[in-house]
């Protein structure tokens, strides 16, 4: 059993056969996962409570895009339905921690704090290979580094109040860390639709027992920016981020997370008039050049 697990641990580190597509579906993802925080926000629903609705609206089309593609929804060994509905309950509390931070600090700053656990996701990815990194992985792994450092350094201008919703934000990039993990593993039996229907379906009574206790307003009065967050977010983001999971290993996978801010800056420039600073563009260029190198590994 031993031999077994560490050779699912090296298989997954390694990741899978990869392809243009393939690397489109990683990037295209995080690009409507960037998105996110702007629905939140224009959402006037409560932020928790935009959760749920992001879930709740994209079940039924999880189930029937399950079904379309032939991945069985039941069936399957009851550890395997435990894990998943173990990472949606993770998920669920990311997004209850992650959409109640967005309303209280910049959009670049909850999207980089909300993806701060892919620093874990990376170093995880170098410890699942078993092996001494190579000189392009620690390259990577350090420029993925000082270029969070940068943009985290950003944040403490800020004043107590954003850092109330940065912390909110950091505990959502810890939890969702656990995730993409348990997500990566699943994807190597399961199906995309059917792990995102069940984890998804696993998150929907903790979303609204979170916003319950904050007694946040539930029912959208305009229910355009809480549809725009299912369908981008959850339908195209998630659905494209758990299809790439399968094919590439968590190293890349938590540095090509870490391009999120980028676009959640340029997102918090051009719609709510937030300051762009040359350090942004230095860290997010950093991180480019991490997701870059660690991609030269691989080949």
């Amino acid at each position: 059993m031993a031999m077994t697990n560490a050779t699912a641990m090296e298989r997954s580190a390694r990741g899978g056969d990869w392809n243009g597509w393939h690397l489109a579906a990683l990037l295209g993802g995080n690009a409507a996962l960037a998105l996110g925080p702007m629905w939140v926000r224009l959402a006037d629903s409560g932020p928790v409570s935009a959760g749920f609705w992001r879930l709740a609206l994209a079940v039924p089309f999880f189930a029937l895009l399950a079904r379309t593609n032939r991945q069985p929804l039941t069936g399957f060994a009851p550890k395997i339905l435990l894990a998943v509905l173990l990472g949606g309950l993770f998920f669920a509390a990311d997004l209850s921690s992650w959409h109640l931070g967005i309303e209280l600090t910049r959009l670049g700053n909850a999207t980089l704090f909300g993806n701060s656990g892919s620093i874990l996701i990376v170093a995880w990815g170098l410890f699942a290979l078993r092996r001494m990194p190579r000189r392009n992985e620690w390259l990577a792994f350090a420029a993925a580094i000082a270029g969070s450092a940068i943009l985290l350094g950003r944040s403490l201008e800020i004043d107590h109040t954003t850092l109330i919703g940065d912390l909110l934000c950091l505990l959502a990039g810890f939890l969702y860390t656990f995730y993409i993990l348990i997500a990566q593993r699943a994807r190597e039996t399961l199906g995309g639709w059917a792990l995102l229907f069940w984890s998804s379906l696993a998150g929907l009574p903790v979303v609204a027992g979170f916003a319950a206790l904050m007694g946040e307003p539930f029912w959208p009065t305009n229910w355009g920016p809480v549809i725009a967050l299912a369908i981008t977010s959850q339908l195209i983001g998630q659905g494209l981020l758990v299809y790439a999971l399968r094919h590439f290993p968590p190293l890349v996978v938590g540095l090509a997370l870490l391009t999120q801010p980028a676009m959640a800056v340029a997102v918090g420039w051009l719609v709510f008039s937030e300051r762009l600073g040359l350090a942004d563009f230095i860290g997010m260029a950093l991180v480019a050049a991490g997701l870059v190198l660690a991609r030269s590994t691989e080949r």
